[in-house]
């Protein structure tokens, strides 16, 4: 198990959620201690083998969460990893507790995304692309009750050159916004901080505007959850000071790549992740090899044991 230098990680989700009240300093910093000496984050140490995806073993659920829980992500690799066959992820999420898919507008019949270079008839996504993606979490466009709070994207097929990732954990970032402006946090957690303005295809509106807060803590788990874009178009900000220099130390901190995981996923990775920040960074196919991901995006926050327990 990981040894964990810190045993300072709420269990229950009442305590979590007071790290998150700006009154709380107390719990705020026990919290913060215990996160700041996990880093630096080694890619090596988030690294799970699982054996059979139909029947996940106890450690491997357990390594899955732990590492969840304090980095907000995990890699893992498949012992005998299916041939462009998704048909086992479905069941692999619902041993950790995922159940319910985020049926969005580009996904296949069983709510799980088959990403890769494709036309696309109407607006283009850049996930069906190979153009880099910008720093974002998933669904942040999605109505407040079906947030996403967990991604499993595996990989089926490498691009054969690029599609590396970029992985941050926010609440890293949370920590550097309330550390340097507890105000900044303040601004973020307003429900009109952030508005994704509608989705119009072809003179219809096809999803209306959606706005609310960057930062809130999930009802459920006590989790922090965050939704983000760092696109410059198509995103309205809240008009106030303390927004404003919040969303310019973000960018600020974003373009430094040194604070980010890189890690380009093999044919029979993945990652789980609590919807942590992240961005792509553009392929190119050949015609011997296509990029070729999965990725189901569900509800539930991945809840797992406290990873000072067994540590």
């Amino acid at each position: 198990m990981l040894n964990f230098n810190s045993h300072y990680f709420p269990a229950h989700h009442q305590d979590r959620t007071r790290v998150f009240d700006l009154s709380r300093s107390r719990d705020y910093e026990l919290w913060r201690n215990a996160k700041l000496a996990l880093l630096p984050v080694d890619v090596e140490a988030l690294k799970v083998k699982i054996m059979n995806p139909y029947t996940l073993h106890e450690n491997e659920i357990m390594a899955i969460t732990q590492r969840c829980a304090a980095y907000g992500v995990v890699i893992y690799q498949l012992h005998e990893p299916p041939h462009n066959d998704k048909s086992w992820l479905p069941e692999f999420g619902r041993q950790l507790g995922l159940v319910s898919l985020d049926d969005n507008l580009r996904s296949d019949e069983d709510s799980v995304s088959s990403l890769q270079v494709q036309s696309q008839q109407g607006n283009q996504y850049i996930p069906y692309t190979n153009r880099p993606l910008s720093w974002h979490t998933d669904g942040y466009y999605n109505a407040p009750e079906k947030q996403i709070r967990t991604i499993v994207m595996h990989c089926a097929s490498p691009a054969a050159s690029g599609g590396v990732n970029s992985l941050l954990d926010h609440e890293q970032l949370y920590i550097a916004l309330r550390d340097r402006n507890p105000a900044w946090i303040e601004a973020l957690m307003h429900p009109q901080a952030m508005t994704i303005p509608a989705n119009v295809e072809a003179g219809v509106e096809i999803r209306e505007a959606r706005t609310g807060p960057v930062f809130s803590v999930d009802k459920a788990s006590g989790n922090l959850h965050m939704r983000y874009s760092a696109r410059k178009r198509n995103i309205e900000w809240r008009d106030d000071v303390p927004t404003r220099e919040a969303v310019e130390f973000i960018s600020e901190k974003l373009a430094d790549e040194a604070i980010a995981l890189k890690y380009r996923l093999d044919a029979g990775q993945g990652i789980i992740c609590n919807n942590i920040l992240h961005n792509r960074s553009g392929f190119e196919d050949s015609d011997r090899q296509q990029r070729l991901m999965y990725r189901a995006r569900y509800y539930e926050q991945l809840v797992g044991l406290n990873p000072a327990q067994n540590a």
